[in-house]
């Protein structure tokens, strides 16, 4: 019997794109393996929930699309986990679980893919789909893990820089060929939900970001492989559902818990000093942008109001000793 996959979209404020993420499941064949969508609502203020009601009982989605209203925001890990932590309790649970962001939609028979491949390699405990944005662009999806060097090349923004250390840049290619990596996008992830068993799933310590990366550094301690497979394609509307773009022409600033799951992360994963020296490269890395950005008439390359946010938010709290995540 070919493996069952439970697909997972964690929705919050985007119900019409959310409702097309489905279609884009419920349209393909999967390649012979059972498919259920599990759409969970974080509590949306805009009457999400009640629309994908509306939409379960207007296309005739019945048993293969379970609705999952919540009455809190649980952000994405803990939204997840709801789903993972449900499934791994049922009689019958799901060979793997396909993380989907609500402003993603299949383009292939990704799942079916990327099942497969998880079938075939027993060591792997997740596989990343390639990304594209609606007009075709490919997307980095799969990345190296953060580093205080892959930090400081990239907060500088500098040619030779980056260069030297190449080995330490976070984002690969977006022409990475199929194979492991450090870690893969959480926009379009399947994941072996044994190994989720084992490891407890999603860290709750993370509101939103970084927690599918400390995932898969757990998942590579244990031993496991993650693999990025180009040939399952997703597109993905980036930012929709979190109005944080990686490629905005315009900075914005990023919220407080974007810089708390960035601490979380560094600490948990390097320890309170090692977070530190990452901050401290990242901060010395956006300070000597900034001559080089306004010299070649660029944007800088930190968010707004970075320096000071990066203080209270990351560096005070480290230096200071506060909890360890």
């Amino acid at each position: 019997m070919t493996s069952p996959v439970a697909v997972i979209i964690v929705n919050y404020g985007t119900a019409d794109l959310a409702i097309a993420g489905v279609e884009s499941v419920l349209a393909r064949h999967h390649g012979g393996h059972p498919v259920k969508v599990h759409l969970l609502d974080n509590a949306s203020p805009g009457g999400d929930a009640a629309a994908f009601a509306q939409a379960h009982a207007a296309r005739g989605w019945g048993d293969r699309v379970r609705l999952w209203p919540q009455t809190e925001n649980h952000g994405f890990g803990r939204g997840n986990n709801v789903v993972i932590h449900a499934l791994l309790d049922s009689p019958s649970p799901p060979d793997y679980v396909f993380l989907l962001n609500p402003d993603a939609q299949l383009e292939n028979e990704a799942i079916a893919i990327l099942a497969d491949r998880l079938d075939a390699d027993p060591q792997a405990a997740a596989a990343g789909a390639g990304i594209a944005q609606p007009d075709g662009a490919r997307v980095a999806a799969a990345f190296r893990f953060p580093s205080a060097r892959g930090e400081f090349a990239r907060a500088l923004n500098f040619g030779p820089v980056s260069r030297l250390f190449g080995h330490h840049v976070i984002s690969l290619p977006v022409d990475q060929p199929d194979g492991p990596v450090d870690w893969v996008s959480g926009a379009a992830v399947m994941m072996r939900l044994s190994v989720l068993r084992d490891l407890g799933a999603f860290d709750p310590d993370f509101f939103l970001y970084h927690e599918e990366v400390e995932l898969m550094f757990r998942m590579t301690k244990a031993g496991h492989r993650i693999l990025y497979v180009p040939a399952a394609r997703v597109q993905h509307v980036e930012g929709a559902a979190t109005d944080v773009r990686s490629g905005a022409p315009e900075r914005s600033r990023r919220p407080e818990y974007w810089y708390e799951s960035w601490r979380h992360y560094h600490t948990k994963t390097r320890g309170r000093w090692g977070a530190a020296a990452t901050g401290l490269a990242w901060m010395a890395g956006a300070a000597l942008n900034a001559p080089l950005a306004r010299a070649r008439g660029q944007e800088l390359r930190a968010p707004k109001a970075f320096f000071g946010d990066f203080t209270r938010l990351v560096l005070r709290p480290l230096l200071r000793g506060g909890p360890r995540n």
